[in-house]
């Protein structure tokens, strides 16, 4: 699994979404990886009739109605959408609502991305079952510097932490991915796939950037 967060960059702005997307869809149907795009929340509609899974950045558990403000699964998933990252380090929720969120999304058969910033949060969330769990620390968010080498124990102890679960949910690595090297260095440590952001954004070459990346999870 290969997910890009959008965030809110001004270079994913506007138009530019489409164009982002169309890249990432031929690039996942060249190399037979499965990307999924995390869009600006304003942007979701803009880019959810893509032949790649399209998530929310985040979702609040609150219902249809009268819930001004709030981005609702149900209406998501309405719209197209396939899933959401939960609790990620810049939009941090608490305990209950990531439970409730979890299993929200389990009924609506979306798909559940849980952040994390530690292996305790990994052993803590793995026992909700969500179908990915992403640690990514957040000290190493934006930095250029990947986990994946300035942290290689923590990915280990999260794929240990995981498979002593024994439950469906798959470890992504995230935080400072930005080079082929930190994306192979990730799947040999035992990761199922990659949670990237700037590292590809902020890339003048979307194109060969995503299909560098895709490349190093053949």
């Amino acid at each position: 699994m290969f997910v890009i967060n959008c965030k809110n960059y001004e270079e994913i702005s506007g138009e530019k979404i489409i164009k982002f997307v169309k890249i990432a869809e031929k690039v996942s149907k060249k190399y037979k990886v499965k990307i999924a795009i995390a869009p600006p929340q304003h942007l979701i509609g803009v880019a959810a009739n893509s032949s790649i899974p399209i998530l929310a950045q985040h979702i609040d558990n609150s219902k249809i109605g009268s819930t001004t403000g709030f981005v609702i699964p149900e209406l998501l998933k309405k719209s197209k959408v396939k899933g959401s990252l939960i609790n990620h380090s810049e939009h941090r929720i608490s305990s209950d609502e990531i439970q409730k969120l979890v299993l929200k999304l389990k009924e609506l058969k979306m798909t559940s991305i849980v952040c994390v910033k530690d292996v305790a949060e990994v052993k803590k969330y793995v026992k909700l079952n969500p179908d990915y769990i992403a640690i990514e620390p957040p000290e190493l968010i934006g930095s250029g510097k990947a986990v994946s080498k300035e942290k290689p124990e923590l990915i280990i102890k999260a794929v240990n932490a995981i498979k002593r679960a024994k439950n469906n949910t798959k470890l992504l690595c995230g935080a400072g991915i930005v080079s082929r090297e930190d994306v192979v260095k990730a799947i040999e440590l035992g990761s199922k796939g990659i949670l990237v952001a700037s590292g590809i954004i902020k890339h003048k070459d979307w194109n060969k950037i995503i299909s560098e990346f895709a490349k190093s999870m053949v």
